[in-house]
């Protein structure tokens, strides 16, 4: 069954999602001091939720050529709330979206997915460019 991403909604794995456009395997291991999904500098945190839809808009967002790819990781330390969504844009973490200062290992991966409609992907990228245009654009890491 094809899954469509909706938002605030638990993945039905109750797991920990990556979305991305980089292209790995089961055992592969994300680490911190890569470059952001939506900023050229290199993060100090590695970044996950438990909704399809925020790892959807992850993958889509991500910066490559690729396609977007969703993960199910499993981190390897301890794991925090985003701060740049909790009570920031969302009350509480409705996202449900975390992030570690350790690796998160690849456990699988999601096939089955949908995307959002092209208007709504141009939507969120010309939301991200005025945010950087306005010098508004932060990522608390």
């Amino acid at each position: 069954m094809v899954q469509v991403p909706t938002p605030f909604v638990v993945h039905e794995s109750g797991g920990w999602l990556h979305g991305t456009k980089a292209d790995l395997a089961v055992g592969d291991r994300l680490v911190p001091g890569h470059r952001s999904n939506f900023r050229e500098r290199p993060l100090r945190h590695v970044y996950m939720t438990r909704t399809l839809d925020a790892a959807v808009w992850g993958a889509e967002m991500a910066v490559g050529d690729g396609p977007g790819r969703i993960y199910l990781v499993e981190p390897t330390g301890a794991v925090e709330d985003d701060p740049n969504v909790t009570d920031k844009k969302f009350p509480g973490n409705p996202t449900q979206s975390f992030r570690t200062l350790e690796p998160v290992t690849v456990v699988g991966e999601l096939t089955d997915w949908v995307g959002h409609p092209p208007e709504r992907i141009q939507a969120m990228r010309d939301g991200l460019a005025s945010l950087q245009r306005e010098n508004r654009a932060v990522i608390i890491d």
